[in-house]
């Protein structure tokens, strides 16, 4: 199958202005998804029938999004809460027990398991959140398309949005857009 043929691995990431994805203390209490930024996470959610996880990100979604409207009224909650039910889910984890929300857990050969997703038929797949898989299908190539929200606010500390890398990563801005006059999104492709 050609590249172009495949579907791609979107990477859908909110980060502060000093490059962390939480806060000192794993808080993400500080994304504020307005009205536009809802709707670019709704576009990006409309391209997939996949959504990738790993762990942590994982647990921070299971935890919320399975009763979300229990606990919030925010349009985007709302609107996004079925989706997410319905939307088959595959976390990858080395110590995940299966869930009763995910479509497959993927604990082992991981290059070559999201390798195999993306040569099979559908549409793309969304990886939401977290550093270590997303570094880790970046060392591998399998990540195509970077969607990164900068929220304006300094965290002081927290995972970084990017882990060090031994060596350069080049992307290509495609695109970038202020959603809601407070944050910033900007889609890279590999270069």
């Amino acid at each position: 199958m050609r590249e172009q043929d495949m579907r791609k691995v979107i990477y859908w990431v909110h980060t502060s202005v000093d490059g962390h994805i939480d806060g000192p203390q794993g808080e993400f209490d500080w994304p504020v998804m307005g009205e536009e930024l809802s709707a670019y996470s709704d576009a990006l959610t409309e391209r997939v029938d996949t959504l990738l996880y790993g762990r942590g990100v994982w647990e921070g979604m299971v935890s919320f999004w399975p009763t979300a409207e229990s606990m919030s009224d925010h349009p985007h909650v709302l609107s996004y809460a079925p989706i997410w039910r319905s939307t088959p889910k595959i976390v990858i984890s080395t110590t995940l027990a299966e869930t009763a929300w995910t479509a497959a857990v993927i604990r082992e050969n991981v290059a070559e398991e999201v390798a195999e997703l993306k040569r099979k038929p559908g549409k793309d797949l969304l990886l939401t959140g977290g550093s270590r898989l997303a570094a880790t299908l970046t060392d591998h190539g399998l990540i195509d398309e970077y969607h990164v929200a900068v929220h304006p606010v300094v965290l002081g500390g927290g995972r970084r949005l990017f882990l060090p890398r031994e060596d350069r990563l080049n992307l290509r801005l495609v695109e970038s857009r202020t959603c809601d006059s407070n944050v910033v999104v900007m889609r890279y492709d590999r270069a």
